[in-house]
């Protein structure tokens, strides 16, 4: 699924208009009339009253268009108009004009003394400021959005809650509409995705409102939200005559004395994703630990506690390297001297991450599509500190670029970077926030890639099914007894749903 950013949604809206040679009045009506159905399934004709609040933009005139919609139910409806402007648009004063000729006449609202009273028990219906926003609201208008706020009420915000820029960091955050559930149309807004807007968007659904699809492709947009539909056609089904040989061999390099916790799941993660043969390469006191706990995998060591050597004699597909290796000055010089030798495809995490950190003329030497899986602390380490998330995204971008490397920036919404090519994953949940997650996803995505996926698709696939595995848990296991382990004992659930949905 693509996310489209606010000058591209319009054009698009644009384009619909001309080439299904429909009005502008009738495809507000189509998102419109939507919402309310949305509302109308949820309520069941409940004896509540409903605020919608209108600005006098289009974001206005879809809520005028759900507030006529109300009425016709025989909701108690409230609707008003928040004056902020003179300057109507014209979609606004058609659908004005009709909630009028149905008995509905809005309230006026233009200054604070306009404001009503609303009750514990009561919904708004967000429609004031739409996706185009440009700059921070102003005067009563903000007050009427800190007003919104402080009630302790079900607020449903129409494609974006008022105040949130679509494309660009809140400044002023007494100026956002705290959304409880956002309808958003066509595609996902970017702002949804990000960490510093999560006190605005607590939950939100994608309402198709019948944009010109073929149009959208034609734009070719950049940022991307990754749902099954997109991974179902990324999963390779295997063929009977296939073999181990077929599934390649991945090496996962790691561990320390206390840390060998982390190489074990990422060994155990890139057999359990399908790699047909899996070596680890250790520091000899975690030799048995490694062999008892993954008995598939095959074992090298290097000294009694570290790494110092990486004198491996295995010749894998891939390596996945980092986890649990510490950062000791003989382990550094010897992670250099691997990397300015090491040809194969590459799959960083944890501490490697924080020595290329430390050494960025390592870089240099990196393979192309090295795929690099930092938390935040590890890549602030890496790229540099950052004012909001959008620089953030940026920065990567830049750092993708330079280097001819996949990051990926793990969090609520894990996104892939390639160049300006991001993909935000649609699942996973805080269950994840746990030791040795992010190792377990090292692994799946080496193991992906032993078995001949591109990079860029073997972590696209790879985080959506690690955070599907935990979706499913959590019916069953919560929140709080979730382990790395357990995405092992849900990683046949998430693969086989995506599997049976290919062969339907």
């Amino acid at each position: 699924m693509y996310i489209l950013s606010p000058q591209q949604t319009a054009n698009v809206d644009k384009a619909t208009i001309k080439n299904k040679g429909i009005t502008s009045v009738n495809l507000m009506e189509t998102a419109a009339t939507s919402c309310f159905q949305w509302l109308h399934n949820n309520l069941q004709g409940k004896n509540i009253s409903i605020h919608v609040f209108c600005g006098i933009g289009n974001n206005g005139g879809d809520g005028l268009v759900i507030a006529r919609h109300l009425h016709k139910h025989n909701y108690r409806v409230n609707c008003y108009v928040v004056n902020f402007s003179s300057k109507r648009t014209e979609e606004f004063v058609v659908n004005y004009n009709r909630l009028t000729e149905i008995g509905l006449n809005p309230i006026e609202l233009n200054n604070e003394n306009d404001f009503p009273e609303i009750e514990s028990n009561d919904v708004v219906v967000d429609a004031i400021f739409g996706n185009g926003l440009s700059r921070n609201p102003e005067g009563f208008t903000k007050k009427l959005i800190q007003y919104i706020n402080t009630k302790n009420v079900f607020t449903l915000a129409i494609d974006i809650p008022s105040g949130l820029f679509g494309d660009r960091s809140v400044t002023d955050p007494a100026t956002v509409l705290k959304a409880s559930h956002i309808l958003t149309f066509q595609t996902p807004k970017l702002a949804f995705l990000l960490p510093e807007n999560k006190d605005y968007v607590n939950s939100w659904e994608v309402i198709d409102i019948g944009l010109d699809q073929n149009y959208i492709e034609s734009l070719k947009p950049k940022t991307h939200y990754t749902t099954i539909t997109d991974v179902i056609s990324l999963y390779k089904t295997r063929n009977k005559w296939d073999h181990k040989g077929t599934y390649g061999h991945s090496l996962i390099i790691g561990g320390s004395y206390g840390k060998m916790g982390s190489v074990t799941l990422a060994s155990k993660a890139a057999l359990k994703i399908g790699s047909g043969l899996v070596s680890a390469y250790i520091p000899k006191c975690g030799y048995t630990i490694l062999q008892i706990s993954v008995p598939e995998a095959m074992v090298e060591v290097d000294t009694d506690d570290e790494l110092i050597y990486f004198n491996f004699k295995t010749n894998p597909t891939v390596i996945g390297i980092g986890p649990g290796m510490g950062t000791a000055e003989k382990t550094a010089q010897g992670f250099e001297n691997f990397i300015k030798d090491n040809k194969l495809p590459l799959v960083i995490d944890a501490d490697a991450i924080n020595l290329l950190s430390k050494n960025q003329l390592l870089l240099n030497y990196l393979p192309k599509n090295a795929i690099l899986t930092p938390h935040p602390k590890e890549l602030e380490r890496l790229i540099g500190a950052w004012k909001n998330d959008y620089e953030k995204l940026e920065k990567v971008s830049e750092f993708s670029k330079k280097h001819s490397v996949i990051l990926v920036i793990k969090g609520a919404h894990t996104v892939v970077v390639k160049d300006d090519e991001r993909y935000f994953n649609a699942t996973g949940n805080p269950a994840l926030a746990t030791g040795g997650s992010g190792d377990v996803l090292t692994g799946m995505i080496t193991g992906f890639i032993a078995q001949g996926y591109e990079p860029l698709n073997a972590a696209i696939l790879g985080v959506y099914l690690h955070g599907k595995t935990a979706d499913i848990a959590i019916k069953v296991t919560g929140y709080e007894t979730f382990t790395a382990t357990t995405i092992f004992e849900y990683l046949a659930a998430a693969i086989l749903e995506i599997s049976n949905k290919k062969e339907a």
